[in-house]
């Protein structure tokens, strides 16, 4: 049996933990990139879209990309390591590796996998901002995290992340 997911106060804690400093501004929930858009003049920095994906021997990976970049899902397995062609993976494994339902998968979710499940993948032209924001762990609040720091807490909950060109 696993434990409850993670909450966003939680995760809070967990980066206070680590001295990562981050801000956090709430709004109603968003399920979209069209939907986040409206926040932009409020929330600077990269915006992030995360695809929970696998492939057919179930190795599961997030891909973190800037908000409007396009990922191949046709191709992007030969860049991340995949056995095979990537599909989008289920929501029932969704919440029990990331502790997440559709809407919210979040490069925070890494908190939740502590079984160490998924692989994180950080596309290297989101990594041009200073600042990435991210849902943390609801999609009805905004964190912004430094891509340092961002990079420092991923290695904190046990994931080494991939730092790929996965974006056209």
């Amino acid at each position: 049996m696993t434990s409850a997911p993670r909450t966003p106060d939680d995760l809070f804690a967990f980066l206070d933990s680590l001295d990562i400093r981050h801000t956090t501004k709430t709004h109603p929930p968003v399920f979209t990139v069209s939907e986040s858009e409206s926040l932009r003049d409020e929330i600077p920095g990269g915006h992030t879209k995360n695809l929970f994906v696998k492939d057919k021997k179930d190795q599961y990976f997030v891909l973190t990309v800037e908000e409007r970049a396009s990922v191949d899902l046709k191709t992007v397995h030969k860049v991340i390591g995949a056995s095979s062609r990537v599909s989008f993976g289920r929501p029932e494994m969704m919440l029990e590796y990331l502790g997440v339902i559709p809407g919210s998968v979040t490069v925070f979710g890494a908190l939740n996998d502590t079984n160490g499940h998924v692989t994180f993948v950080l596309d290297e032209d989101l990594l041009q901002h200073d600042v990435i924001n991210g849902h943390p762990l609801s999609n009805d609040q905004t964190t912004s995290i430094s891509r340092d720091d961002l990079l420092r807490f991923l290695e904190a909950t046990g994931h080494r992340p991939l730092v790929l060109k996965v974006t056209d």
